[in-house]
């Protein structure tokens, strides 16, 4: 069975371009517009990893994190910030309010499968390749 990987993402560029990579490569995608949506998709579907965006209007990824390590049943789902704040003070807070990692933003398409995957455990059978999970 594919990953299912989550994009909670405001911007509808964005998370149009990821949830085609993330299906190009054989992933099922699931998104969800801003932070509660993206919380009550995660309860129900439980998905394989969550990409959040950071400041989204609302409730915001740092919110978001918060809720998804308080819920026993999403709490070691790994989370990755997905956030053009990537200095050297916005790392250590990505890091300090739950986040495994974080991807820059704007995505590089040649290099979102493999932090994907990093963060999943390795790679998946791609179309064209024979790799196994």
């Amino acid at each position: 069975m594919a990953p299912r990987v989550l994009v909670i993402e405001d911007n509808r560029h964005n998370s149009e371009l990821l949830d085609y990579l993330l299906t190009a490569y054989g992933y099922v995608s699931l998104l969800a517009a801003e932070g509660r949506d993206g919380l009550r998709t995660a309860r129900i579907q439980r998905p394989d990893l969550i990409l959040l965006d950071i400041r989204m209007p609302g409730m915001d990824g740092f919110a978001v994190v918060a809720e998804i390590r308080r819920d026993p049943g999403l709490r070691r789902t790994p989370t990755v910030a997905v956030t053009a704040s990537v200095m050297t003070g916005d790392r250590e807070r990505i890091t300090a309010a739950g986040f495994d990692g974080y991807i820059r933003k704007p995505i590089e398409p040649e290099m979102f499968i493999a932090q994907i995957e990093r963060f999943l455990g390795g790679p998946i059978a791609h179309p064209g390749t024979t790799a196994r999970r």
